[in-house]
């Protein structure tokens, strides 16, 4: 099963993944694609950890999801992924140029073959004007695209908005 869950920022995306995840009764992994380059996020990161109990076993992957995602793969357990947006953020200042284009296709081709069940945080960005700058354009538009695409194959997608999920595509298992 794989689930998409949208929203604005601190629309409640994140609580109602966790609750998706906690409610499979299943072992959880939490794929946490953030890293602490400043002050700012360290809060962020530390408000999001502080969330979850001890029975989520924590994996870092700021950059190769695909791969993670490929080696830690098993049936009977659940994987949250928070968040997409950070993700793409990480991949588009990467140096290669062509590597946001190669882990997006790679992740695409990889996830309707995982065992596990998938719970993929993302923000919304496209509901907003079009912002100034060619980088966050592109950012803009490459994760419109990527959740155009997921929301293609996941068989349940939710949007959040002021705490509150609504449904998109499938039911809540």
């Amino acid at each position: 099963m794989l689930h998409l869950v949208l929203g604005g920022a601190r629309s409640g995306k994140s609580h109602y993944a966790e609750q998706l995840a906690l409610a499979t009764q299943k072992p959880r992994v939490y794929i946490a694609t953030a890293q602490a380059v400043d002050q700012e996020m360290q809060e962020r990161i530390k408000h999001h950890q502080q969330r979850r109990d001890q029975n989520w076993t924590l994996v870092e992957e700021p950059m190769y999801l695909a791969d993670r995602l490929n080696a830690i793969d098993c049936a009977g357990q659940v994987v949250l992924v928070d968040c997409l947006t950070v993700w793409m953020s990480n991949l588009l200042h990467a140096q290669d140029p062509d590597l946001q284009q190669r882990e997006c296709l790679k992740l695409l081709e990889l996830l309707p073959n995982l065992q596990s069940e998938i719970i993929l945080v993302s923000n919304e960005t496209g509901l907003g004007v079009v912002p100034l700058g060619e980088i966050t354009r592109r950012f803009v538009d490459e994760s419109g695209r990527l959740h155009q695409a997921l929301g293609q194959i996941c068989q349940h997608a939710v949007f959040c908005v002021a705490g509150f999920p609504m449904q998109l595509k499938g039911v809540e298992q």
